[in-house]
């Protein structure tokens, strides 16, 4: 082989550069779809700064060990080496199809439900059902309704407390100016714990609870300032009867491109292991003939998986981007502001509990949830029943195809 690379390394290499692409091109819209929705940025505009937090998210802090088998799925001590090979392939190979497949439908797929779905399936053909972990799968199948049920609550009574605060007021411009340092606290303050818990959590930081909240708090004050700053630009006085709430949304035009970059950076960092970690694999077994619970990150790595998934953005990521931001429920900078925050919120509560839950599935339950403030009338419900369909059908769908994919590899491979 050219420059001395297996042709395993190269194949996997590809793969995952394959799966890279196919998680920045349907997963941006966890971060950036409310965001094109609300026109609080245009698809361009989002896919630049996706881009670059996500690459940074990846490349920065996107680990340097992982989970040789996602979520802890697999029993290692029943696979070999060899199988194991076979399998992290077949499972690159068909997550990514599954999901450029969901993509072009524009339907919100989880990444990690994808990449489970597909090590579900060829471990249950290379080993046998009894390596399976179904617990695991099980609270991942619980996670389709704790999701999307957290998140949309909170973004409900949410939304509601903006109406009821700032936006039902007689001078909503007003109200905002007064209110709104404390929007700005509790931006910054979940954007510091979204970071530490989730963006920054593969650097081992060793921060404790209190440390993490202290030094989020630090942070929503400095928000709060930085707010201040903003909110001089939200003219006081009466506004215009037909233009009542342009000065107020361009304060939450602000808020909500904030959380989302958060939420950008978070997911290169956790979702790009979706990628590698397959990869990682592939090289640590073999590099060693045994089979290792937690296999090494190389910068190379982390260099195709952020690249595969700002490549992924910038050609499909604007399919899944319109369904979450204007087809499930119409969006202004408020809305799409609280259930971004939302959103957000449930994502550090899940990781401090340990709840499993899914980003795409919790945006999802955001918008739904803003929606509902509105009344069911506001929800496209047609659009809502595929989104749902397509959750429910990813384990299965991506283990059937890893299993077609394993025998394919083992095939193609096998001495």
């Amino acid at each position: 082989m050219p420059f001395g690379i297996a042709p395993e390394i190269l194949l996997a290499g590809v793969l995952a550069l394959y799966m890279a692409w196919a998680i920045g091109a349907n997963d941006v819209a966890n971060a950036m779809g409310t965001s094109v929705g609300s026109g609080a940025l245009t698809i361009a505009g989002a896919i630049v700064v996706a881009g670059v937090l996500e690459f940074s998210g990846a490349f920065l802090a996107g680990g340097h060990v992982t989970d040789t088998v996602r979520k802890g799925m697999l029993d290692l001590d029943m696979i070999s080496s060899e199988h194991l090979r076979y399998g992290m392939l077949a499972a690159l190979a068909s997550a990514g199809t599954l999901l450029l497949g969901a993509t072009r439908l524009g339907l919100p797929v989880s990444t990690t439900h994808a990449i489970v779905g597909a090590i579900v399936g060829f471990g249950t053909v290379a080993i046998g059902p009894e390596a399976v972990n179904w617990g695991k799968v099980g609270q991942i199948v619980a996670s389709w309704l704790t999701s999307p049920l957290i998140s949309g609550v909170l973004a409900f009574f949410t939304f509601q407390l903006l109406r009821a605060l700032v936006l039902d007021h007689e001078k909503p411009a007003d109200q905002v100016r007064r209110v709104g340092p404390f929007f700005f606290f509790f931006v910054f303050f979940i954007i510091g714990l979204v970071t530490l818990f989730k963006g920054l959590k593969n650097l081992s930081l060793d921060l404790d609870l209190p440390q993490a909240i202290g030094a989020s708090v630090l942070l929503g004050i400095v928000g709060m300032g930085f707010g201040m700053i903003v909110l001089r630009r939200v003219q006081a006085g009466e506004a215009k009867p037909d233009d009542r709430f342009s000065q107020t949304e361009r304060v939450f035009v602000v808020l909500q491109i904030l959380t989302a970059c958060a939420v950008a950076f978070a997911h290169g960092s956790n979702d790009v292991a979706n990628a590698i970690g397959p990869l990682a694999a592939i090289v640590s077994s073999l590099d060693s003939a045994e089979v290792a619970q937690k296999a090494p990150v190389q910068p190379w790595m982390l260099a195709v998986g952020g690249l595969g998934i700002v490549l992924g953005l910038a050609t499909w990521g604007y399919k899944v981007m319109e369904t979450v931001g204007k087809k499930i429920t119409e969006l202004t900078p408020s809305r799409g502001f609280a259930a971004e925050l939302a959103a957000a919120t449930t994502i550090v509560l899940a990781s401090r509990m340990g709840i499993p839950v899914s980003t795409t599935h919790t945006l999802v339950g955001a918008v739904l949830g803003v929606g509902l403030a509105r009344g069911i009338g506001a929800l496209d419900l047609r659009v809502v029943g595929h989104i749902v369909v397509s959750w429910v059908a990813t384990l299965p769908i991506a283990a059937g195809l890893a299993i077609f994919f394993f025998y394919f590899f083992k095939g193609l491979l096998s001495p």
